[in-house]
């Protein structure tokens, strides 16, 4: 029972936290800029990620009681979900990276119009290749499946090789050497700041505000590397390619932690999350030309 109450908890507060960051930067022109609509993709995943919660409730005692068919599209839109997160993060880190090490390329190459079509590419991305690689539990449903009430999902050794590089080794790499990268740049910044030496190599100083933006976005991704890489470590380390419903649910819910955590560290770091949650709760946001308040 408590880990019912628990579970129900955390998805009502993933669901409501990241509903309010949807309705904030949707709503809100002001806060539409290339950074924020990253930020509303990943809002997207871990709104979903909250709904999914109640799939996990039934298979609590280790037993799926809805079908061989829902198991499968479980499982599958589960894998997208994560995979949109993990692609979310790549493009949170290639903004960053294009703000702090080319800052006067900025606003001339990163366009609202064309993060929208990354967005949109890194969840089509994510649907197919995770269709793809398990479109044999979709096509046969059950058909790996021991006992009745099982939940199983099988992905060979091939395939599973190709999601851990894909989904996770590449994505990884490339986030850690991005993240690094702006590291240096900010140390190389703050060094010349404070000797009062011009900062010659760069050409020009970037804003203190993008600065503070990678500190912030960094404290996401951290959280973010943290919660997921045990799963990966988890089919790393498998014996064999078969992954019961409860065992992956269990790293899920990890997964899941991370969605939940991830508004809070808006909630902390960004004074206008803070303002929008305001201006949302006390229904302003219904008021003629709300969406025109200053939120900054």
């Amino acid at each position: 029972m408590l880990i019912y109450i628990l579970l129900s908890c955390i998805s009502l507060l993933t669901v409501a936290l990241n509903l309010l960051v949807i309705i904030s930067i949707s709503h809100f022109k002001q806060l539409q800029t290339p950074t924020n609509l990253i930020l509303l993709s990943l809002a997207v995943s871990d709104f979903f990620v909250g709904l999914f919660v109640i799939f996990q409730i039934f298979i609590l005692d280790g037993c799926w009681l809805l079908g061989d068919l829902m198991c499968s599209l479980w499982l599958i839109l589960s894998s997208i979900i994560m995979s949109a997160t993990i692609g979310t993060m790549v493009l949170i880190s290639v903004d960053r990276y294009v703000a702090i090490c080319y800052p006067l390329h900025y606003f001339t190459k990163v366009k609202p119009k064309r993060v929208q079509v990354c967005v949109c590419l890194c969840w089509m991305f994510a649907a197919l290749f995770n269709s793809l690689m398990l479109k044999d539990n979709l096509q046969h449903p059950g058909r790996y499946n021991s006992c009745i009430g099982e939940c199983v999902v099988y992905i060979d050794y091939i395939a599973n090789l190709i999601d851990l590089i894909v989904s996770f080794l590449f994505p990884i790499t490339v986030i850690v050497t991005l993240h690094m990268r702006i590291f240096v740049v900010a140390v190389y910044q703050a060094r010349a700041m404070r000797s009062h030496i011009a900062v010659v190599t760069m050409k020009v100083t970037v804003k203190k505000s993008e600065m503070k933006a990678a500190r912030n976005l960094g404290v996401v991704v951290i959280v973010f590397l943290l919660c997921i890489c045990p799963y990966y470590c988890f089919t790393l380390t498998s014996q064999n390619n078969l992954y019961t419903s409860l065992s992956v649910t269990i790293l899920v819910w990890l997964f899941q932690f991370n969605s939940c955590l991830n508004p809070l560290i808006y909630a902390t770091l960004y004074p206008w999350f803070r303002k929008s949650i305001k201006v949302i709760v006390t229904l302003q946001i219904l008021k003629p030309g709300s969406c025109q308040t200053n939120m900054l």
